[in-house]
């Protein structure tokens, strides 16, 4: 049995929101809008420079422009759904760049990576002397425009006029930079001297964060100059290493300053030595702006592909080292 006393019993009024939820849901709205202010920019510049070039190429890749009957009447632009495509996936000049830009990745950014690494580290063991001017002596090519770095490089590679062939020929050396077997070399030369100095400032810079104390204790335990850049700090600048390498990728993948104008001066070099060459001679040469927005196309998503891949790559092998 349930005794009752008589009395009522009192329901409690739903409480009113009180001054401070107030308060943080407004603090909360001012630090949404503020990032909404600061990331604008970036989405202005993402929707301006890259979404709508994108859908462009995309929209431009699936229509042709055709002439109907014998070919006399006016120009008219069909939709050809994914004919540029195959045409671009069957082009062997096109998939022959393809081949040829793999080569140069493959020659290239090895030599970047280990190269700016193997600097950064010479310049934060301390066993470079003047280490400002260092800096600033291999940074200086990076600060010299592409197009200008290739003409310099032009000149330096061209026999007759070239001081160094030259050189090389009053040592009875015969020297062909822009041979059958050099070109691609040369072009590698080219690019390692114009960003080596740039992604070795990168890797200094995170060698700076790097605890002391970490370097201080393998110090203790034995570890000397080349162990502990090799055991210690490279693998604290990891994150450093992957960035490098993807940027370079990409970087890589868009070949077309150099051998475009070494071209001028030699053979071994057609128009459509590189994919992004091809791009430009379907779209500026032939007139075929279809074709040259579906190469534009794969392009774009091999440099997708290949950005993902490297970065799951590294990832996973971060996951495996950490579980060891």
């Amino acid at each position: 049995m349930t005794a009752t006393t008589g009395q009522p019993v009192r329901v409690p009024a739903p409480r009113a929101a009180a001054p401070a939820d107030r308060g943080r849901k407004a603090a909360r709205r001012r630090r949404l809008g503020a990032c909404g202010v600061l990331m604008a920019p970036f989405f202005l510049l993402l929707v301006t420079v890259f979404l709508i070039p994108v859908g462009t190429a995309a929209y431009l890749s699936f229509f042709s422009d055709d002439q109907p009957g014998l070919g006399f009447g006016p120009e008219r632009t069909v939709f050809v759904g994914l004919r540029s495509y195959a045409a671009v996936l069957t082009d062997p000049t096109f998939l022959g760049g393809l081949g040829t830009v793999a080569l140069y990745c493959l020659i290239y950014i090895p030599l970047m990576v280990v190269g700016a690494l193997a600097l950064a580290l010479l310049l934060d063991s301390g066993a470079v002397r003047l280490r400002a001017w260092a800096q600033l002596g291999l940074f200086l090519p990076h600060a010299v425009p592409g197009i200008i770095a290739a003409l310099i490089w032009l000149y330096l590679y061209t026999p007759g006029i070239s001081p160094v062939i030259d050189l090389f020929s009053r040592a009875d050396i015969t020297v062909d930079f822009l041979g059958v077997h050099t070109v691609l070399p040369s072009i590698v030369n080219i690019a390692l001297w114009s960003n080596l100095g740039y992604n070795m400032v990168v890797f200094y810079a995170a060698l700076q964060a790097v605890p002391r104390e970490v370097i201080e204790a393998a110090v203790v335990d034995g570890a000397g100059p080349v162990r502990t850049a090799l055991r210690v700090k490279a693998p604290l600048v990891r994150s450093s290493i992957v960035m490098v390498a993807m940027f370079t990728l990409i970087w890589a993948l868009q070949l077309f300053t150099e051998p475009m104008l070494l071209s001028q001066s030699s053979p071994m070099i057609n128009s459509r030595f590189s994919p992004s060459m091809y791009i430009y001679d379907a779209a500026f040469t032939r007139n075929n702006y279809s074709l040259a927005a579906a190469a534009s196309v794969v392009l774009l998503l091999c440099t997708i592909a290949l950005s993902y891949g490297v970065t799951r790559f590294t990832s996973r092998s971060a996951a495996v080292e950490e579980a060891r």
